[in-house]
């Protein structure tokens, strides 16, 4: 099997990886294309830490030239006695979580020729994490490597960034997207299209528009509520809407993990299913109730991210059509809808919209409460006169 199968659109950074992972081989010659430590940017949905486990099961899979795929497998589950990897469902990673990984980079290689640290959503980590993160780049064991992942370069200190080699993925294009989806999945080519598209070529969110009607469901719900914006009362109930739309997304990404990780930590502790918790063992559940909360936290800020970002793609539509500019539309499926609010209305007042959402998402992210920033949003919506 191929370690870069399904890592969609990617061939150029693809073949600079193999390169480095060719070159590292001992005795391989071209051994300066391989560095210590690197940096995977891409949009969300892109393939980063795909790409960072294929990257690291060549390194550690290395015989020659050759690539053992046990571990492969090995790496995917990320169980190889050389990969230490660190990742988050919080809001931030932790600085004792960054001084572990650092701890555990110091060990020399057990059985391949490399000890593989991956970091992803490295941009989670606060200035002083970083600066934990940066003593380990700057002197780093011989045969250790970093790969760290990000949204984009500026997302990291200047320090980590001038110690890194980068590589960055594009958007992959919709028509791949679809193909995978269709080639992975089984997914019907219509719909495979359709969720590709709504999903704007990222990955992890066409596989699951593909694949639950639901989500496509509540997608959909999202963006009539707020063409059907009349006045400063449906403003605020729309943003109601949006905030439990987002709760239940978030709910239906974490509850049957959330289910299925009490269920074995019971099982490891050795309490029967249905029976009482020992006093001395309710606090290592406690633990796991707590970093299920961080977690929740985390999946509901991003679906109610997700949710502006299928409303910028919505009110994108809406201004090629006032503008007459070709392209094609993301939002087909209620194409009748966003041609009347475009006939309508003016692409000045489009814009002033879709600021207001990019205001919105950077307010969040700034800690506002969600349900102020929905509102002031959307009440920018109704006095735009927004409606269907």
């Amino acid at each position: 099997m191929s370690l870069w199968e399904g890592l969609t659109g990617q061939a150029e950074a693809i073949a600079v990886l193999e390169a480095a992972a060719s070159s590292s081989a001992l005795g391989s010659a071209g051994q300066s294309s391989m560095t210590h430590s690197w940096l995977i940017t891409g949009p969300p949905g892109s393939g980063r830490s795909n790409i960072a486990y294929a990257f690291a099961a060549a390194l550690l899979g290395t015989r020659g030239d050759e690539t053992e795929e046990s571990v492969y497998k090995q790496v995917v589950a990320r169980t190889h006695p050389d990969l230490g990897v660190l990742s988050t469902e919080r809001v931030i990673i932790s600085i004792d979580e960054v001084r572990k990984l650092v701890a555990s980079s110091q060990f020399s290689p057990s059985v391949g020729h490399y000890r593989v640290m991956i970091i992803e959503d490295a941009d989670r980590m606060v200035e002083r994490t970083s600066n934990v993160l940066l003593k380990a780049l700057e002197e780093p064991p011989p045969r250790t490597v970093w790969i760290l992942c990000a949204p984009s370069e500026a997302d990291l200190i200047p320090t980590i960034r001038s110690r890194v080699r980068s590589v960055r993925l594009r958007t992959p294009a919709i028509e791949d997207v679809a193909q995978l989806l269709q080639d992975r999945d089984g997914v019907a080519p219509d719909i495979a299209l359709r969720a590709a598209r709504e999903a704007q070529s990222h990955i992890g969110m066409a596989h699951r528009l593909a694949t639950n009607s639901e989500a496509r469901e509540r997608r959909e719900q999202a963006l009539t509520t707020v063409l059907n914006i009349r006045t400063v009362s449906d403003a605020v109930i729309a943003a109601s809407l949006l905030l439990e739309l987002s709760k239940a997304d978030a709910t239906a990404l974490t509850e049957e993990k959330d289910a299925h990780e009490r269920e074995s930590a019971l099982r490891s502790l050795g309490v029967a299913p249905g029976g009482t918790i020992p006093p001395a063992l309710r606090v290592q559940l406690k633990n796991l109730e707590e970093d299920q909360k961080r977690r929740a936290t985390r999946s509901l800020r991003d679906g109610i991210d997700r949710i502006m970002v299928d409303l910028l793609s919505l009110y994108r539509d809406i201004l090629l059509t006032q503008i007459g500019a070709p392209g094609e539309l993301i939002n087909l499926s209620i194409i009748n809808n966003i041609t009347a609010v475009a006939n309508r209305t003016t692409a000045p007042a489009t814009l002033a919209i879709m600021d207001g959402i990019a205001e919105a998402r950077r307010r969040i992210e700034s800690n506002v409460a969600p349900a102020l920033a929905l509102e002031a949003m959307l009440v920018k919506v109704a006095v735009s006169g927004r409606g269907a």
